[in-house]
């Protein structure tokens, strides 16, 4: 299976990265599960858990009304970054944009509110040993501009005549330079919020129902084809990069968490094959480990 998995990754010219798991069980299947990855938006997940996690605690309240101004904000092509006014959502609205549209500015707003230290903090208390989330979104497609000498406006097409050689220049291409995990870290985070680890059962909760109203259907959710499955995840773009994390689950009860990274020969933006690939070795590794019991 994962000899299968590998070659279609060939065939569509990406190299892949994943890990799945039975939340409720040990089978277990990877593919260089260990191995240090470029999260890029994926690095969402865990802020939206020390959210939760801060609201639970009274530390904040997800009711809490904060005003977006007009003018510049994070680069995004979609969201809060298009808007031409003032506008004024509660935390809780914030979170829901930040994964269910991957909203840059949701996402800095919320960064800025729980701190970067917290959300330090929480990796280290879920033992997420090779997870590090030190960059926000302005700081992360900051580098991308920077490296490249231009302002960056998180628009793939603008890099599509770079060569190899200048995409692997970009320190947010570089895990070692910007926010990343492994495989093994996200299906580990999941698999602790469905399973009410992650923080108290109603921040899991709030999360949950955080990924369950992402919107994208072209990466995990393509590989399963019925509505009998309920698929709640995270997506995570960049030039090249392209990922999903989500856990699946079967009307008789079973759940699995899975994390699929890749990273492509080059930086061309459309690439459908590219996004449904991630399904495809989703499913496939699901399949495995349904089979394994």
């Amino acid at each position: 299976m994962t000899d299968e998995i590998i070659a279609r990754a060939e065939e569509v010219g990406v190299s892949v990265w994943m890990h799945a798991r039975a939340i409720d069980g040990t089978a277990s299947l990877g593919i260089d599960a260990t191995t240090p990855v470029v999260l890029a938006s994926v690095f969402k997940v865990p802020l939206a858990v020390e959210l939760a996690n801060q609201a639970e605690r009274g530390r904040c309240d997800l009711a809490e009304q904060v005003t977006v101004p007009a003018g510049p904000k994070v680069a995004s092509p979609y969201g809060l970054a298009t808007f031409q006014h003032p506008a004024t959502l509660s935390l809780d609205a914030l979170a829901t944009l930040m994964i269910g549209i991957s909203d840059n500015v949701a996402t800095d707003v919320v960064f800025a509110r729980i701190g970067k230290r917290a959300v330090r903090e929480l990796c280290d208390r879920l033992g997420l040993a090779d997870t590090a989330i030190e960059q926000d979104c302005a700081e992360l497609l900051g580098t991308i501009g920077a490296d490249l000498g231009f302002d960056y406006a998180d628009d793939e097409r603008a890099l599509t005549e770079l060569s190899p050689t200048q995409l692997r220049s970009l320190r947010a291409l570089r895990p070692e330079q910007t926010c990343r995990s492994t495989a093994l870290d996200m299906t580990a985070l999941l698999s602790m919020i469905w399973r009410d680890e992650a923080a108290g059962p109603a921040a899991c909760a709030n999360v949950r129902r955080w990924l369950g109203l992402q919107v994208w259907p072209h990466r995990l959710r393509s590989g399963f084809h019925t509505d009998e499955v309920r698929i709640s995840g995270k997506t995570g773009t960049l030039p090249t990069i392209r990922n999903e994390v989500g856990v699946v689950e079967y009307a008789n009860g079973e759940r699995f968490a899975v994390a699929v990274f890749t990273e492509a020969i080059d930086a061309r933006a459309q690439a459908p094959e590219r996004d449904g690939f991630i399904g495809f070795a989703a499913a496939r590794a699901v399949e495995e480990l349904r089979r394994q019991g």
